[in-house]
């Protein structure tokens, strides 16, 4: 077994555990904040399908971070029955998959590619947001509930379950295990899809969209494909988000909100999904250490590490890492246990 291991293996093999028994071990806002952190993993992963493991390069996740996170408010206070959260879990994801859908089918049908993703991407994450800033008014509201503008919408009811005088709201421990074990099986099907065929056609895209086109693949399918279940990953992190601290607004999707998921995506390393979500966990880990430190350098500081990071590694500073103790230290591994001096291969780069 341990010459099927390496370094990318090992560290989520234990950082699963981790997060396993982490409530057992840690203080009540300490689970509190650790759901938050784990909730973004799920934006950054969406950034992972479309750009790093299909190559197309997005601004326009937080968009549909939002559209998750107000759709779920919006039909989770209307109906005003713990039931009904479920159901608007579900439909917040469908609205986001077909607005992403539209979207994608008019760009890639359309032959629109490369850096002009990121731009149309941009534009509608920052048109999106300018619009939800500016629905202050009484006459903003979709059935009873009120876009609020700026100030965005409060109260939003956790996802629960309702059997007879039975209730079950998913916050405190019940709503951490909720997301972990999601992040994991999603984190499984990914690994799984990545050795498949669809997961060699993305890559394909990714690699070169010309050659694939010649040799069948159909391009403008697998960039759709792609970025609508992108859109709806992303939509399943802003739902976990106003779902855990009951508010949204819209400067989740301002341009700093915007470009935040490309910078941790790139400084992880973008063709990695272990990369990208130990690192997402990490940033904002350290985030709210500085923050609560009360340094009024926090995002400056922040800001510097990961350009750093970027010039000086640029594939990734955790793929680095995960090649650096693959080297090191399951290269003696294999040493020891097979009597060769054979490294391992796996770079961890898909």
């Amino acid at each position: 077994m341990l010459k099927n291991m390496n370094a990318e293996k090992s560290i989520m093999m234990l950082l699963c555990i981790t997060l396993l028994i982490f409530p057992l071990i840690g203080s009540a806002y300490d689970v509190l904040n650790m759901s938050y952190f784990l909730s973004t993993v799920f934006l950054s992963i969406s950034l992972w399908l479309i750009w790093g493991l299909t190559g197309i390069f997005s601004f326009g996740q937080t968009a549909f971070f939002g559209v998750g996170g107000y759709a779920y408010a919006m039909i989770s206070m209307n109906f005003d029955n713990p039931n009904m959260t479920i159901l608007a879990l579900i439909l917040a994801m469908v609205i986001a998959w077909g607005l992403a859908f539209l979207l994608g089918y008019f760009m890639f049908y359309g032959g629109v590619n490369d850096v002009f993703v990121g731009l149309i991407t941009l534009c509608v994450t920052l048109v999106m947001a300018t619009f939800l800033a500016q629905s202050a008014g009484s006459q903003w509201k979709i059935g009873d509930v009120l876009l609020g503008g700026d100030n965005g919408i409060n109260n939003i009811p956790p996802i629960a379950f309702k059997l007879g005088s039975i209730e079950l709201s998913l916050y405190g421990n019940s709503l951490y295990y909720f997301i972990i074990i999601t992040m994991i099986i999603i984190y499984l099907l990914f690994k799984k899809m990545q050795i498949g065929k669809l997961g060699y056609s993305f890559i394909a895209v990714r690699e070169n969209r010309e050659r694939s086109q010649l040799l069948g693949y159909n391009i403008p399918f697998l960039q759709t494909l792609a970025f609508s279940f992108g859109g709806m990953l992303a939509a399943f992190s802003g739902v976990l988000y106003v779902t855990w601290g009951g508010y949204i607004a819209p400067s989740a999707m301002d341009i700093s909100a915007a470009a935040l998921p490309v910078v941790l995506v790139a400084a992880a390393g973008r063709k990695n999904i272990s990369a990208v979500m130990i690192f997402t966990v990490l940033y904002y880990f350290l985030s709210q250490k500085l923050s609560v430190s009360g340094s009024e350098y926090a995002l400056v500081i922040l800001g510097v590490i990961l350009i750093l990071v970027i010039l000086v590694v640029p594939q990734g500073i955790v793929v680095t890492l995960f090649n650096f103790f693959d080297r090191i230290f399951f290269k003696k591994r294999r040493r020891n246990v097979n009597g060769t001096t054979t490294d391992s291969k796996q770079a961890g780069n898909f």
